[in-house]
Order: structure tokens, then C-alpha cells, then sequence
């Protein structure tokens, strides 16, 4: 199962709306047969090992990390071609909680007498698909905010320069994060300020850059600007607010942007909630928040962040620096949002601390 749960890794951030499922076939204690989800979300894992299996697959047992789908989309019930494949024995980490499946899977496996074995290491795999479950349970896709700071949590200094407070190994970890989810989100100060591409550059990962996405309600990302620029190459989306200008919206879709408009909330901006409903809307699962503070504020404020990934630089800037999230209306401890920590590792020079919201 920990190979499985390895392969299901390869699809973070390729696959959705689908899960990112891993398979191994097992037989007289060989492996015959491996597979994971493909991009786009086909085929599916169970389908990628059993081909590799062959006529190995019969009498076999196949560790799944995601209970196998049972019913028919654009392809057969995965679940019935483990059937037909002859497997005799099914291990499974954790349930799919889609209502087109949840338990359904398991039960028709059951029904044609293959044996099933469930939970097994599921909370590791119920976290590699947390994106995929909030997306079904809840109507919004996880979000993550990463932050790279001093210790004293500054983004930049004064004048707005922060390139760059961590070190290159917390960068190549911070670009797989980037190949890791479907969407990287940005506010529109950030993408003004620091003209980014937001691609993922790591050697032969570039085809994994997810889908760009700018929150502006004004409309005010510059037509010249790199994401404007190559907009046709990865897809970019910018959200912005309901009647916004017609002609700028239409430069942008002329350069490849899809302009997303949205209600706003109580405080006049864009209701962010809502934001996340659309992306989900549109099959996204997992995204990743890289700045700025406003952005950063605002999510916390709505206790829209699920998980945080805070990479630290052994440096102080003090009050001179500018915070990693501006004011979001704090009076008292008791309205600061919570994490636990689970994890705090070394990169390079710097730290990298993982925290999901309590």
C-alpha cells in the first residue's frame, strides 16, 4: 500500500476533477502490475495496472488507495474490470466518499466474491485526496497558503523588495509544490508589484504548471504583464467583480485569459467563499495561495485556509519589514485562527513548518 500511496502522488495536480489514486497488483508475492491516475483523470489507476498485469492479474491481489469507482462515466466501473481481470482479493485505504461511489465499490467487489480488505493506511491516503474530498464533501477545493518569511514573519522590506528572503532549495520545494496543485492563486497587488509568471520550473516538471489564477476586482493586471503575455500557453484565470468593464474584459479573453466575474462580499470585495465555490465549480480540487498579504488576510479572516506552508529564513527584518498578512480584525486571542502543527524540516538554510487548521 505504500507503493500505491506513492504512485497516487505522481497525479497531485494533474488529474482533477478526478482523485489521485494509486494501484499495485501483487501476485505469489511479485509485483505484476502497477499503475496511477492519468493526467486529465484517465485512465484510471486500477485500468493502468491491470494492463501491465495482463493474464498475471487473475488470482491476484490489487491495493488501491481509493476505494475502486462503481459506476459508468466515460469509462467502465473500475471495480468491474477488477472483477473481470479475475482478482481475487482487494485492499483498500480509504472510502470514496463521492455519492456516485461511496461504499458502492466495495460492494460489488464483495458481491461477485473477491475479498476486500479496508483501511489500510487510510489516513495517509485520505490526505493525499483531501483536495478531492473537501471538493465533494463541502462544494470548495483545499486551499494552502505558503508564506516565505524572516523569523519575524516579513515578506519584504519597506519599499517592497523580497527577492529573496529564502534560499534556492526552499525555492525547488516551493515549485513542486506548485506542480503538486491544480491552481496557484495570487491577489492582484502581488501579480502588479512582482510581474510573476507563476509556472512551475523545475527540470522536466514545466508541463505540470497549474492554472494561474489572479483575484482582481478591478481589472487592474496589465495587458503587458507575463501572465497576460503567455496566457496561451498555461491557463490563466483572473476573478474579478460582477459589471466589470466590458472592453477590458474582452482584451483580456482576446489574449487568452478567461475572466471569471463574481459577487461581492460584505466589505465590498470579491466574496471569496464564493471564489472558491466557482474554482470548484470548474473541477478544481487543490490550490495553492502564494500572496500577497491582503489576499492572505482575507482568506484567514474567512477561515478559508486549510493548510499552511511557512518557509522561514534564518534573518529578522522587524517592524520596518512588511508582515506576512495585514490586518484582518483581531481584538482578541480568542478570534486568531488555529493550527496544529505537523511537521517542521530543514531546507537548505531555511525551515519549512507545516501546519493544518485546527
Amino acid at each position: 500500500m505504500r507503493a500505491a500511496l506513492a504512485l497516487a502522488r505522481r497525479g497531485l495536480g494533474t488529474v482533477w476533477p478526478n482523485p489521485a489514486v494509486g494501484c499495485v497488483i501483487v501476485k505469489d508475492g511479485r509485483v505484476v502490475g502497477r499503475g496511477w491516475t492519468q493526467p486529465g483523470g484517465r485512465p484510471h489507476a486500477e485500468t493502468e495496472a491491470l494492463a501491465m498485469a495482463g493474464k498475471a492479474a487473475s488470482g491476484s491481489t490489487a491495493y488501491v488507495t481509493l476505494e475502486p469507482c462503481a459506476h459508468h462515466g466515460k469509462t467502465a466501473p473500475c471495480a468491474e474490470a477488477l472483477i473481470s481481470a479475475g482478482i481475487v482479493r482487494v485492499v483498500v485505504a480509504v472510502q470514496d466518499p463521492d455519492a456516485r461511489v461511496a461504499g458502492k465499490g466495495v460492494e460489488m467487489l464483495m458481491r461477485a466474491g473477491v475479498k476486500v480488505v479496508e483501511g489500510v493506511l487510510e489516513a495517509e491516503a485520505a490526505e493525499i485526496n483531501a483536495g478531492f474530498f473537501m471538493r465533494v464533501t463541502t462544494g470548495r477545493p483545499l486551499v494552502t497558503l505558503k508564506l516565505a518569511s524572516t523569523l519575524d514573519g516579513r515578506i519584504a522590506t519597506h519599499s517592497g523588495e523580497s527577492r529573496w528572503i529564502t534560499g534556492p532549495a526552499a525555492r525547488t520545494v516551493a515549485h513542486m509544490l506548485r506542480a503538486e496543485n491544480d491552481v496557484i492563486m495570487v491577489g492582484s497587488g502581488t501579480a502588479l508589484y512582482d510581474d510573476p509568471d507563476l509556472s512551475c520550473r523545475l527540470a522536466g516538471l514545466a508541463e505540470c504548471s497549474p492554472v494561474r489564477v489572479v483575484v482582481d476586482g478591478r481589472l487592474r493586471l496589465p495587458l503587458t504583464s507575463r501572465l497576460v503575455a503567455t496566457a496561451n500557453d498555461i491557463p490563466t484565470w483572473v476573478l474579478t467583480l460582477e459589471g466589470c468593464d466590458r472592453l477590458r474584459r474582452e482584451a483580456y479573453e482576446e489574449a487568452g485569459v478567461d475572466v471569471v466575474e463574481l459577487p461581492a462580499g460584505a466589505d465590498g470585495a470579491i466574496d471569496l467563499e464564493m471564489a472558491l465555490e466557482a474554482l470548484a465549480e470548474s473541477g478544481v480540487t487543490r490550490v495553492l495561495v502564494e500572496g500577497g498579504a491582503h489576499l492572505a488576510a482575507a482568506l484567514l479572516r474567512a477561515g478559508l485556509v486549510d493548510r499552511l506552508i511557512w518557509f522561514r529564513a534564518p534573518r529578522l527584518m522587524g517592524g520596518d519589514g512588511l508582515a506576512a498578512a495585514v490586518a484582518f480584525g483581531v481584538d482578541h486571542l480568542a478570534q486568531t485562527p488555529r493550527f496544529e502543527r505537523i511537521d517542521v524540516r530543514p531546507v537548505g538554510d531555511d525551515v519549512m513548518e507545516l501546519y493544518t487548521r485546527l
